[in-house]
């Protein structure tokens, strides 16, 4: 080999020529952050709050209601005991929800049970009432005790259990009577006792919403006490299964009022503290509920 060529290869660079190889994968293309769902909006909010509102009303009536009837109860047992031993208490027509009597059905579990003036459904929150419109019991005449079915205690929620023979106690202003059972009925076959001095009961006929009522009467025994032959005149809301019409605008208040406190709240829980605020606001928010809830119930049949 000359030596031109031979200095040429010397001086020439070698080059190696590499033969591709697999490459290690890169890291993963991080997908832009979508935006995330509110797991719930403001209208499903309210939707759940107005579904609780429901279902806490259908346990106040049967449940939470008596504490209400036997609150009042115990209050107008007091009032009615100092009238009857100062000789004071009703003998005609007094004031709505005013007690008037005490009854005692050994076979409905019901002793010294108050019953006030008057069967409208607010009347019939406070325990079973007297129609305006009839004798008081022990005077007489035909004397009509409503009571309810289910709610706020149902003190007559068991009427269909009465049997012939079972006794009625009733004390008023005017002394004690006693009557015997002896009668059946409902609003398509009225009682046919025709005994001058009756007791009849009234409820409604079913456990859900009413729509009849079931009659129970019963004999006055010995002589009635005298007549006072003072009556009240009956209202609308009085008769049977009547709903209180003039408690609409009052639950609207109401219902308007807890809107404005359960704002408020939730206000306050984004701009002060979570605990504190729904501490302060329990008491109010609970006794507008409950407001809401009576009101609601006044415009249910009264014997319910």
């Amino acid at each position: 080999m000359s030596a031109p060529v031979q200095d040429r290869m010397v001086k020439a660079p070698l080059t190696v020529r590499q033969t591709p190889s697999a490459t290690a994968p890169g890291p993963s293309p991080v997908p832009a952050p979508s935006r995330g769902r509110r797991p719930t909006t403001q209208a499903g909010w309210a939707a759940c709050g107005l579904a609780a509102l429901v279902v806490g009303f259908a346990g106040y009536l049967p449940a939470l209601s008596e504490l209400q009837q036997q609150h009042a109860q115990a209050a107008a047992h007091r009032t009615f005991r100092d009238q009857l031993a100062n000789a004071v208490a009703p003998t005609g027509p007094t004031a709505d929800g005013a007690p008037v009597a005490l009854i005692t059905v050994p076979a409905l579990g019901l002793t010294e049970t108050v019953v006030v003036e008057g069967t409208t459904g607010r009347d019939l929150m406070r325990g079973p009432g007297h129609r305006r419109d009839t004798a008081l019991p022990g005077q007489p005449g035909v004397s009509v005790l409503f009571g309810r079915r289910v709610s706020f205690g149902g003190p007559f929620g068991r009427l269909d259990e009465l049997r012939a023979g079972d006794r009625i106690e009733v004390t008023t202003g005017l002394g004690r009577a006693v009557y015997t059972v002896n009668a059946f009925g409902d609003e398509d076959h009225p009682l046919t006792d025709q005994a001058p001095n009756r007791l009849v009961l009234v409820t409604g006929d079913s456990d859900l919403v009413p729509s009849s009522t079931r009659l129970v009467g019963a004999r006055l025994d010995g002589d009635p006490h005298p007549d006072t032959g003072a009556r009240s005149a009956l209202r609308p809301t009085d008769k049977a299964l009547a709903a209180d019409r003039a408690a609409l605008p009052a639950l609207q208040l109401w219902s308007l009022g807890l809107l404005v406190a359960v704002t408020a709240t939730t206000l306050a829980v984004r701009l002060w503290h979570r605990w504190a605020a729904y501490l302060c606001a329990a008491p109010i928010l609970a006794a507008l509920v409950w407001s809401c809830y009576e009101n609601a119930a006044a415009l249910l049949p009264n014997l319910f």
